[in-house]
């Protein structure tokens, strides 16, 4: 009996397994046929045919394509497909454990680079296709008010390391952090204006610091 039950554990692990390498493999191409193509213009028989999937497996495992965006994202934001969110990372818990006021906004900012660095050239497929289709318009605003929520925690984490200045609350310091630390403005100076990753990083920094920071 014991080697029945370890066989059907065995067998449902590898399923599992497989299940997400296809999801992961589905992803994977989708990213780079948006990003090639854009939005609009990818079909889910298109991105079924780059994985090498039937396109019944796309639906199977995604629904639809706003779904695919959507995992997308989450994905490229903590740069893995781990069932772990982003505010349980255990960056975020140096942050948290960090008692000098700029050395964890620096914390922050390092691991807030590469998160952009994934993610902003999808963002910004996100944002252009928003205008015209109301999943993407969804899309956007959602990733919105989740990147506010995590910059209050810093903004809290902050305050509670006596690092504020006394003149801000925490919510007037989130809404500071939620605008200097935006895929909008890192795009703008790395994109359009050609500063390296590395440069918008200490800009942000000394920003951030001399702004919020005593």
């Amino acid at each position: 009996m014991s080697d029945r039950v370890k066989t059907t554990t065995g067998g449902g692990t590898r399923r599992a397994a497989q299940a997400r390498a296809t999801r992961r493999r589905i992803l994977d191409a989708a990213l780079e046929l948006f990003l090639r193509q854009g939005y609009a213009s990818t079909t889910l028989d298109q991105i079924a045919a780059a994985a090498g999937v039937a396109v019944q497996t796309v639906y199977f495992h995604f629904g639809n394509k706003a779904t695919v965006l959507n995992e997308i994202i989450d994905v490229q934001s903590v740069g893995d497909d781990e069932p772990i969110p982003m505010l349980e990372r255990p960056w975020v818990r140096q942050v948290r454990e960090e008692p000098g006021g700029r050395e964890a906004l620096a914390i922050w900012l390092s691991n807030s680079r590469a998160v952009f660095a994934r993610v902003a050239p999808i963002m910004k497929i996100v944002r252009d296709a928003a205008g015209a289709d109301p999943a993407m318009a969804a899309q956007y605003e959602t990733n919105q008010q989740q990147r506010f929520l995590a910059h209050q925690v810093l903004a809290r984490q902050l305050a509670e390391k006596q690092a504020l200045r006394p003149e801000l609350t925490v919510e007037e310091a989130a809404d500071i952090i939620f605008t200097l630390i935006s895929f909008e403005v890192y795009l703008l100076l790395t994109d359009v204006r050609g500063w390296t990753p590395d440069r918008w990083e200490r800009w942000a920094h000394t920003t951030l610091a001399e702004t919020i920071l005593r």
